[in-house]
């Protein structure tokens, strides 16, 4: 076994595919290569695996990622002839309707490098205006405390790695002390309120696998994960976070669309009504280096 095999764990029937981080000793540090799921586990407990033989949970999530993002693009281009519908029906010159979007920023942080640079990947690909930065889950307060006056985001993204932590029976899944990173979650998600009171002036999506959803929504998260204290998927606090940003400013995402059009569903993201951050704008913009003008003498 080396670094960066595929594996799966005999203990668990081999239901995730893992990539092999790490390994020391006779433990190796492996991570979800489909879900927000790190963890170590026993050499001998691992099974490596082809490429083209992932495990059937992981296929089926790299499926329904394909679905997503088909069911995405499919309410942007809903979207955009909505945005045409309503201004033709203003102006009677059919020219005069021409605009520009301007959907909602995003300010992503990521516990995990990889999994970044994946959804910074799905942004571009979607259209949605995005920074991202990779910083450790213990760091996220500190961090955005001094991002965010800089960068003003529309929407923010915390998230990275989590999970109910390895503890006698029974436990308290209420507790923040059962989870690996929620607490740190939460202290991200207070300094981002602090930042900015309003719900519907910064859209807060946080959490990861397994995450303590209703801490991170006490704290002030629009919405988080996870309802059902699930894995979730890599790419699902994307998914969020753009229809957020596609959503106008004059409604409010659409919870059903949103079970639909995320990875995990229902027992994976949760949230509360939230406005949209989607804005159009008239005359439509030209390219400035196209145009003729005629210098005022002055």
């Amino acid at each position: 076994m080396s670094l960066g095999d595929l594996v799966v764990r005999k203990s668990y029937g081999g239901d995730v595919t893992f990539r092999v981080e790490d390994i020391q000793r006779n433990k190796a540090i492996i991570k979800g290569i489909e879900f927000r799921l790190l963890a170590d586990s026993p050499v001998n407990d691992l099974v490596v695996v082809p490429a083209d033989q992932i495990s059937g949970k992981t296929q089926q999530a790299h499926i329904k990622a394909g679905e997503s993002l088909n069911l995405l693009q499919r309410a942007r281009q809903q979207q955009a002839a909505r945005s045409q519908a309503a201004l033709v029906g203003d102006w009677s010159d059919p020219v005069e309707s021409t605009y520009f979007e301007m959907p909602g920023k995003v300010l992503h942080l990521d516990g995990d490098p990889s999994y970044l640079k994946k959804c910074l990947s799905l942004y571009e690909q979607l259209r949605v205006p995005a920074e991202g930065h990779h910083v450790h889950e213990s760091a996220m307060a500190d961090t955005l405390y001094r991002l965010l006056p800089r960068i003003r985001p529309d929407i923010v993204v915390i998230t990275g790695h989590d999970g109910v932590l390895k503890q006698p029976q029974p436990y308290d899944l209420y507790s923040l002390k059962s989870y690996k990173n929620s607490q740190n979650f939460v202290a991200a998600i207070q300094v981002a309120r602090q930042y900015e009171r309003h719900l519907d002036s910064l859209t807060i999506v946080a959490g990861a696998c397994q995450s303590h959803f209703e801490a991170l929504l006490r704290a002030g998260a629009n919405f988080a994960s996870s309802p059902g204290r699930i894995l979730i998927h890599a790419l699902d606090p994307v998914y969020v976070a753009a229809k957020a940003a596609f959503t106008s400013i004059r409604d409010t995402v659409n919870m059903g669309d949103l079970f639909h059009q995320t990875i995990s569903g229902s027992r994976g993201v949760g949230g509360i009504e939230t406005r949209g951050s989607y804005r159009i704008g008239l005359p439509k913009l030209e390219n400035l280096s196209t145009l003729k003008v005629t210098p005022s003498a002055i």
